[in-house]
C-alpha cells in the first residue's frame, strides 16, 4: 500500500464492536506473551493498527474489521494464544514506522507494500501477498492506457507505492491528484472529478462490480506486502508471526482466507 497524511486515532477496545480475537490464558495460567520477550505494548494482547477502509484487505463489516488482513492476522493472534485489539489509524503514521516506534501498536496490518525504504524504520514480517497495480478509468472512456494519460487528471492514493509508480510512468503532462485514501479517491472519479484511478488491483477490481468503470491495464511491480513492526526490539514477535504465517500455509487456512477474496 500504499501512505495517508495522519488521521485521528480512533482506538477501539477489546470487544467492542466484536473487534477481540479469542486467546489468552486460564486464571492460573499467564497469557502467551506474557513475559515472554515480545515486547507487546500491553501483555497477552496484539495490538493492531490498520488504515480502514481499504477492501478488501481490511474493512468494517456488520460492527467487525474484516478482510484478508484482518482475516489474517486475526488467525495469527491465536495461533499465538493472544487477545486481538485493532486501531484504526492513518497510514502515514505506520508506513513511516512513527506510530509503531511510538507504541501505539505492535504490529501494523494494512496491505503495506515491503520496499527498502520503509524497511529503514521498519521491521516487516515475511511476505503474504503479492501485488500489482492497475489503471481504472469509467467505461466509456478514451482511455486505454497509461500513455493515454497525457493532459489528464489521474488519483491516487498519497504515500504509496501506486503514487510512487503513477508518478514515475505518467507523460510529463498528467496532473497527479493524491487522496488520503480510496474513501476520497473513488467518489472523486465517480463525480468525474478526475480521469482516471491508479492503484492496487484487488481495490480497483471492487469498484467494476456494477460496470460503471473498467480497469485498461495492470502493472506487475514485484510488490509484495509484509505485516509491519517496530524496527529495534520486534525481532521474537517478527519471528512467531512468521511461524504462524509458515502454519497458516501449512494448514490450508491462508489458502481459505485468499481464495475467499480474491479467488473469480
Amino acid at each position: 500500500m500504499f501512505s495517508k497524511p495522519a488521521k485521528a486515532l480512533a482506538v477501539l477496545a477489546i470487544g467492542a464492536l466484536s473487534l477481540t480475537a479469542c486467546g489468552g490464558g486460564s486464571d492460573d495460567e499467564p497469557a502467551a506473551g506474557s513475559d515472554s520477550g515480545l515486547e507487546l505494548v500491553t501483555e497477552g494482547t496484539l495490538t493492531v493498527c490498520s488504515d480502514i477502509p481499504y477492501a478488501p484487505f481490511e474493512f468494517e463489516e456488520n460492527g467487525e474489521y474484516t478482510g484478508f488482513d484482518m482475516d489474517l492476522i486475526r488467525e495469527i493472534s491465536k495461533g499465538m494464544d493472544l487477545e486481538l485489539a485493532i486501531k484504526d489509524i492513518g497510514f502515514d503514521g505506520l508506513q513511516s514506522g512513527a506510530a509503531l516506534a511510538a507504541g501505539t501498536c505492535d504490529v501494523g496490518a494494512s496491505a503495506m507494500s515491503i520496499t527498502d525504504e520503509r524497511k529503514e524504520n521498519l521491521t516487516f514480517s515475511d511476505s503474504y501477498y503479492d501485488s500489482k497495480q492497475s489503471l481504472m478509468v469509467p467505461k466509456d472512456s478514451d482511455i486505454k492506457s497509461i500513455d493515454d494519460l497525457e493532459g489528464k487528471t489521474v488519483g491516487v492514493q498519497q504515500g504509496t507505492t501506486g503514487e510512487d509508480y503513477t508518478r514515475e510512468n505518467v507523460p510529463e503532462s498528467t496532473e497527479v491528484r493524491a487522496y488520503p485514501s480510496d474513501a476520497e479517491l473513488f467518489p472523486a472519479l465517480k463525480s468525474g472529478g478526475i480521469d482516471a484511478v491508479l492503484q492496487d488491483l484487488p481495490v480497483n477490481i471492487l469498484h467494476t462490480d456494477e460496470g460503471a468503470f473498467t480497469i485498461v491495464e495492470e502493472y506487475s511491480t514485484d510488490e509484495q506486502y509484509g505485516f509491519a513492526m517496530k524496527k529495534e526490539g520486534s525481532e521474537k514477535l517478527a519471528e512467531a508471526i512468521n511461524e504462524q504465517l509458515a502454519e497458516l500455509k501449512d494448514n490450508g487456512t491462508y489458502e481459505e482466507i485468499y481464495n475467499k477474496y480474491f479467488k473469480e
